[in-house]
């Protein structure tokens, strides 16, 4: 008697159904069909069902028990404020981005007027407000509290994630307004001491509770059990899971795990990297060990312009002709079709390959030399994974590429980048089935069982 367990994931673009047999612990399909969340997300949900129909048979039963992520209507957007830049609003980023959320801005110090109506425009999902350290600042975050109860629409939510001596007053400002106010942990009790866990599980509480009605993404409850998690979360979780492994069967150790997609670029580090030289002294906020960082400027799809410049500069040395590669790249970006032709297949694995490196250089830690009366020190902003032994590809440009391990090559150091501290020599596996979605689902009920899945289904390169 076969177990099956079905996951989906609504994007903005397709929604993605996946089907395990639980007891034999395999994949039993994959399908997809168009969302179609600006009308109705049940239509595209439908026609994904019967398609997953003619390849595996399930019932009502399936159905109900079935879970679901969503990177849908522009997927979970949040605002980050703070006081210091580089301190408190750094923390509340790495809170939301852990959170599975999209940054859609970050402000420091007092708002102006005119930042809070590029927020009040911006409309996010969440506004986490952060500022000072427990006992710390407390004229800043209040300032901003005040600056945001003046919001009269385009922010419903607002987290409350700084200096604990604030709140009472923050609280007496808020409570006038129609907002739903959450008040959590700091993110950074101390100088130096990230907590973003709090912050994180409202972040995640709101998002099932009340910004999936908003995004008309619960009308899916009647069909399926819940949407109980943001994309980037479920893979956050599969890669954890990777990772570390659960009792009775051992995970695969450090990792790097780079999502092209679409829209954006995301890099998840689930390693502690602390520095690999012993003449190397870390500075800056510590870093989290699961990291995840998006680059909205490198999707294949959306963000042609960026990274065509990236290979006007970066990638010149792989391109003979720029007009050419431009001319290329543009034709089937024009016609919504995979490359054809040895000219498009190129130019599309170099724009994946560029994107690749472009958003690990930005993910992992850097080496600079600071200069003093006491002579020349190095230090290490960020996670040093030179020495890590994976990294794993996902998302369509990679999955789906005729030659995933060139387009992951760019994840990998580079002579001519000694102080960019990205992994020497790893091993490289690829997502082929395009599944981690579904493998971060499944963990959270039945994580011994997702490992076993995903073991079988990752690809040596």
């Amino acid at each position: 008697m076969s177990d099956i367990r079905i996951f989906m994931d609504f994007g903005s673009t397709f929604t993605k159904v996946v089907a395990f047999d639980l007891d034999k612990e395999e994949l039993v399909a994959r399908v997809q069909a168009p969302s179609t969340v600006e009308s109705d997300i049940t239509i595209g949900l439908e026609e994904a069902l019967k398609r997953l129909a003619e390849e595996v048979d399930f019932g009502e039963k399936e159905k109900k028990q079935a879970l679901a992520c969503s990177s849908a209507a522009g997927g979970l957007r949040v605002v980050c404020v703070g006081l210091v830049p580089e301190y408190t609003t750094e923390a509340a980023r790495m809170a939301a981005l852990g959170a599975g959320a999209k940054i859609v801005g970050t402000y420091s110090y007092e708002l102006s007027k005119s930042e809070v109506a590029e927020i009040e425009e911006t409309a996010p999902d969440i506004v986490l407000l952060t500022g000072g350290t427990d006992g710390g600042n407390k004229k800043v975050i209040i300032h901003n509290a005040k600056m945001l109860s003046e919001i009269k629409g385009g922010v419903k939510n607002i987290i409350v994630a700084g200096n604990k001596s604030a709140y009472d007053d923050i609280k007496e400002i808020l409570i006038k307004t129609s907002k739903n106010i959450v008040y959590t942990k700091n993110v950074m009790s101390e100088i130096g001491v990230l907590n973003v866990d709090s912050a994180n599980r409202a972040i995640r509480e709101l998002f099932i509770n009340r910004i999936t009605e908003a995004k008309g993404i619960a009308r899916v409850r009647s069909m399926i059990n819940n949407v109980i998690m943001p994309t980037p979360s479920a893979v956050m979780e599969a890669a954890k899971l990777i990772a570390e492994g659960v009792a009775g069967c051992a995970g695969l150790g450090e990792l790097l795990l780079v999502d092209v997609g679409g829209a954006t670029t995301d890099v998840y580090s689930v390693a502690k990297g602390a520095p690999s030289r012993k003449e190397v002294s870390m500075i800056g906020l510590p870093q989290p060990y699961v990291k995840r960082t998006v680059e909205g400027d490198l999707g294949l799809f959306h963000n042609l312009d960026s990274l065509i410049e990236i290979a006007s500069t970066e990638g010149a040395e792989l391109i003979e002709s720029l007009e050419e590669f431009e001319e290329s790249v543009r034709l089937f970006h024009q016609i919504g079709k995979f490359p054809e032709g040895d000219k498009q297949i190129r130019s599309h694995l170099i724009l994946s390959h560029l994107a690749v490196k472009t958003a690990v250089e930005r993910h992992v830690g850097k080496i600079d030399i600071i200069t003093t009366h006491n002579g020349d020190f190095m230090v290490q902003r960020g996670k040093d994974l030179t020495q890590l032994k994976l990294v794993i590809g996902t998302g369509g440009p990679v999955a789906f590429s005729p030659d995933p391990r060139y387009v992951l090559k760019g994840a990998l150091f580079q002579k001519n980048s000694p102080n960019m501290l990205k992994p020497i020599n790893p091993e490289m596996m690829l997502d082929e089935k395009y599944i981690l979605f579904a493998i971060g689902l499944l963990a959270q009920s039945e994580p011994l069982k997702a490992l076993k899945i995903i073991k079988k289904y990752l690809a040596k390169l």
